[in-house]
């Protein structure tokens, strides 16, 4: 019962509950309770290949709520475009949706990068506070240092 997955977890979620971040320890908890009642062989391998998926989906979602609800619409769209902030902000999401979507590739490519990156997550949530939207910016990142280093290191 007690395996490495299981202890790993524990000391997660112990971790979490230190840190105090809610996020971490419901994350360990459904993962825990997934195990334990034996629905890891089924809903792991689903939430292996489509959670990132699912978990930009519920972000995007949360994020377009105000237009939806009608406290942003077009007025505000372009007041925004009036300031240099405004400007930053666009062009920042254009990065990191592009950055982002190399690191899709990055994690899907190269799995054993991934533990480095989820345990950088991991770190920077439990201790510092962060978000765990790390692993899918943070290859994103990765990747375009890689391609970068490539260009004068060579591969």
């Amino acid at each position: 019962m007690f395996n490495q997955s299981m202890i790993f977890l524990l000391l997660l979620f112990l971790l979490g509950y230190l840190g105090k971040n809610q996020s971490i320890m419901i994350a360990v908890y459904v993962l825990l309770g997934l195990k334990l009642f034996k629905l890891d062989d089924r809903v792991f391998p689903y939430l292996t290949e489509k959670g990132i998926s699912l978990g930009v989906t519920v972000i995007t979602i949360a994020v377009l709520v105000p237009i939806a609800s009608g406290q942003i619409g077009f007025k505000e769209l372009l007041e925004s475009v009036k300031s240099y902030y405004g400007w930053i902000a666009l062009g920042a999401g254009i990065f990191v949706a592009l950055i982002a979507k190399n690191g899709l590739d990055l994690l899907a490519n190269d799995p054993h990068l991934t533990t480095a990156l989820v345990l950088g997550t991991i770190i920077a949530v439990v201790f510092f506070h962060g978000v765990a939207v790390g692993p899918l910016i943070g290859a994103g990142i990765a990747y375009v240092v890689m391609k970068f280093v490539d260009v004068f290191v060579g591969s």
